[in-house]
């Protein structure tokens, strides 16, 4: 493909040149390494992002029966299960011909996911990324941690503690466990919302709607009190992706796929994402385990897209919430209704995303429906399934064919973080491009990268599967491939 031809084409260039690797990037979930090549001159020629573990799952849980996949996929994150749970649940649905879930089950499975974006951004954002927000990304590492921000900033240290630990009991309520769940089930769920867990959720759910207004605030002052230096900060203008309601809004459990360019115009809108093959293509490149996701009609140099809380919030038409909404039109307003472009507001948007969660979690603990006990259908068996849903880290692609014998005989998973490979690319790219071309390279601008990496809260585990713990590497090469200098932190 044309994208592989100019990295073969540049691989003499890059031979003659200097070499940092970063390795493993930090705050991140899973492991990952950056190399950038440098010329004679200390100017970035290539920066790469490599995903360096390597999962299996689509080979080894072939030959397994499929009402095991909500349970077994899971296990590819200890940090999102609940979405791949979700995921492989709703694909099974169409195997055992649950076209229509009933009111229990449809409403326990969303809040089982509003529990989880809730979490799942509430650690991203309070534990990994606000000690570059509140410290600088130059700040003394020492200092540039969770406990730092304990130490410092203990109020809001304690409300991002709070905050998840409020999505995880409800993954608890409603999944049996706060990890690696088995609510979901084909066809439904396997319990309903007893009231005595329902008024113990709703005690604690105006405190929980205050912190998510505060979150909100938090990252659109910083984003705009910033503004000058973030809009070129490992940016560029790229295509999003996303499922959005059929009447446009946003919906992170279910929809249509939609993808639009850097000016908003649809390319696709309205997809039944059962047909996603027609219109998503993957490319292999060697050197990452992890795969590179476009839109055919434009191709591998064009259709890329992002994913996640910034894809979302441009590609939806509104937010169905109130406040949430009300803080989306903020959003857009800095771009005059254009899509955002900026990478660092993805922290922006996932708090709006945040606080929508949280209205609709107040929405259905007050639902009857959670106390029902219908909570299975089943229809005419079908040979293959489709579940797509919208995880914490966006689009989230499962799909699976099982045999006559009840066994899943093809799998195919593209996660989130995938499809998001080739803008992390370009972010690393951009940032070591601008802030590290023809400088001496300290660890505050090394960071600089990773900040650029952790604004799409990638989950490399997710992407690949292996196990291991490495130390952070950094080396730098002459042009003649000598090593001049090499740091490491463990």
């Amino acid at each position: 493909m044309e994208g592989k031809k100019e990295i073969r084409d540049m691989s003499s260039t890059i031979d003659d040149s200097k070499r940092i690797i970063i390795n493993p990037v930090t705050r991140i979930e899973g492991h990952g390494k950056v190399s950038l090549y440098l010329d004679d001159n200390n100017k970035v020629i290539q920066a790469r992002f490599h995903i360096i573990e390597f999962r299996g799952f689509e080979r080894f849980i072939k030959g397994r029966p499929y009402w095991e996949m909500p349970v077994a996929v899971q296990r590819l994150c200890g940090i999102c299960p609940v979405s791949h749970h979700l995921a492989a649940a709703k694909a099974m649905d169409m195997v055992v011909g649950a076209d229509t879930l009933t009111p229990t089950a449809e409403k326990m499975r969303r809040l089982m996911h509003y529990g989880q974006i809730l979490q799942s951004h509430s650690l991203h954002f309070f534990h990994l990324c606000s000690p570059d927000l509140l410290f600088g990304f130059d700040a003394d590492p020492e200092i540039r941690n969770v406990i730092g921000v304990a130490k410092k900033h203990p109020e809001l240290a304690v409300q991002g503690v709070m905050m998840r630990k409020y999505g995880q009991e409800l993954i608890k309520a409603t999944a049996g466990k706060k990890i690696h769940g088995t609510g979901a089930i084909p066809g439904g769920i396997n319990k309903n919302l007893s009231i005595e867990e329902r008024d113990t959720f709703l005690k604690e759910i105006d405190k929980i709607t205050g912190w998510a207004r505060s979150a909100v605030k938090i990252a659109r002052d910083y984003t705009m009190e910033h503004l000058e230096e973030l809009k070129d900060f490992g940016s560029f203008e790229s295509n999003h992706t996303s499922l959005v309601r059929e009447d446009g809004a946003m919906d992170l459990y279910h929809g249509r796929l939609r993808s639009i360019d850097a000016d908003g115009n649809k390319i696709i809108d309205d997809i039944d994402y059962t047909n996603y093959l027609d219109y998503i293509a993957e490319e292999v490149r060697d050197w990452s385990y992890m795969k590179f996701p476009f839109i055919k009609s434009l191709g591998p140099e064009k259709g890329w897209y992002r994913v996640g809380p910034l894809a979302r919030v441009n590609a939806c038409d509104f937010i169905d919430t109130p406040e949430a909404e009300e803080a989306r039109k903020v959003f857009m307003s800095l771009t005059k209704g254009k899509p955002n472009n900026i990478t660092m507001a993805y922290h922006w948007a996932r708090m709006i995303e945040i606080l929508h969660a949280v209205e609709k979690i107040k929405d259905l603990l007050n639902d009857a429906d959670l106390q029902g006990n219908d909570l299975v259908v089943i229809g005419e068996r079908r040979e293959e399934g489709i579940g797509l849903i919208e995880a914490p880290r966006g689009t989230l692609f499962h799909h699976y064919r099982v045999n006559e014998d009840d066994q899943v005989v093809m799998a195919n998973l593209i996660v989130s973080t995938t499809n998001n490979n080739e803008p992390m690319n370009r972010a690393v790219q951009g940032v070591a491009r601008d802030h590290l071309s023809g400088k001496e390279i300290t660890e505050g601008l090394l960071n600089s990268i990773e900040v650029a990496i952790r604004a799409y809260d990638p989950c490399l585990s997710c992407a690949t599967h292996a196990m291991g713990k490495m130390p952070l590497v950094v080396e730098l090469f002459d042009s003649y491939n000598n090593l001049i200098d090499r740091k490491v932190k463990n």
